[in-house]
């Protein structure tokens, strides 16, 4: 859906001086920072771009036009994306396993945080996998969200629409697979007990906390500005170095349910601040990227409904 104009705005100077201490001090991978522009802001739109129009988005970045290239061809070396030759410019399109790849990285991005539960578990018992196969096993699981309960032993709390991957059946035989519940009649030690030493809870609160010491000031200032006057630019820069840190930060933390984290967890609130920001600033953001971009045919399409649904819904 297309929204109605939006009046004209100014960069506001606070926030050009936060975005270049911020690059100065933190530049941004350029091949991650890619993988966050794309799953963010591209994927949304399509998925496909032509190549010119990412060098212009990517420079207010510090990334330059090879270091542009050279990261899309990483990503379709890999397989995420595809590059087609349209005249004498290079279209790049998300590839059917990179969009699947995409939304399985981003999903967790956008959804809150896990409320109810069951108290039951998932389980994944490993027998003797080569070494390889093992490490394999081990990093697939932790993305997933499990933890090490002891070698070979891999656990994580259920929650709504949490399946235990499919994949999986690639590692071959030698897993089993279960749902378990604490004993609470059974003398011994319990999953719940176990919590704290299989995740590493205290390093990803310290993250979240960084995280919220760094974006709360310049967010605060955007919540400032007289009549939601923002500059479509500053809006996409600080929203996307906002989704990449939260990302990074997200990517280790294992989701669990309320009853099983401290009462001060600050997920909660990095969460909250990404879905406020997102709902301030996302029209603004849109409107750079629809002067920025194009796609196959020549203007970026509209954005899809599933966008509109990111952190609990966002005003069309």
């Amino acid at each position: 859906m297309r929204s109605p104009p939006l009046p004209a705005s100014r960069p506001d100077p606070q926030v050009a001086r936060w975005i270049a201490r911020e690059l100065a001090a933190a530049p941004p991978r350029a091949p991650s920072l890619v993988i966050t522009v794309w799953g963010d802001a591209i994927a949304p739109h399509g998925g496909a771009v032509m190549l010119p129009g990412l060098i212009r988005l990517l420079a207010p970045f510090g990334v330059n036009e090879r270091l542009t290239r050279t990261s899309v061809f990483r990503l379709g070396r890999e397989r995420w994306l595809a590059a087609k030759r349209i005249g004498r410019r290079s279209l790049y399109r998300l590839t059917t396993s990179g969009a699947r790849r995409f939304e399985q990285a981003y999903r967790r991005i956008y959804a809150p945080p896990a409320d109810a539960w069951d108290d039951d578990w998932d389980l994944v018992i490993a027998g003797s996998l080569p070494a390889g196969r093992r490490q394999a096993l081990r990093d697939e699981l932790h993305w997933d969200g499990f933890g090490i309960l002891a070698p070979g032993v891999y656990a994580r709390p259920v929650q709504p629409g949490n399946t235990v991957s499919t994949s999986l059946a690639t590692h071959g035989a030698g897993l089993i697979v279960v749902r378990a519940r604490d004993n609470g009649a059974a003398d011994g030690a319990s999953l719940t007990a176990a919590v704290p030493h299989a995740w590493d809870l205290a390093g990803i609160a310290a993250g979240y906390r960084k995280f919220l010491r760094r974006f709360g000031g310049v967010i605060e200032r955007f919540r400032r500005a007289p009549g939601g006057n923002y500059d479509p630019e500053q809006c996409f820069v600080v929203r996307t170095l906002l989704i990449h840190e939260y990302r990074r930060v997200l990517l280790r933390d294992p989701r669990m349910p309320a009853a099983l984290l401290p009462l001060d967890w600050p997920g909660a609130a990095a969460y909250a601040l990404c879905r406020d920001f997102y709902r301030l600033t996302h029209a603004r953001a849109e409107q750079h990227l629809a002067a920025v971009l194009e796609g196959p045919r020549g203007a970026l399409p509209p954005a899809n409904a599933a966008f509109y649904e990111r952190f609990g819904g966002l005003a069309g």
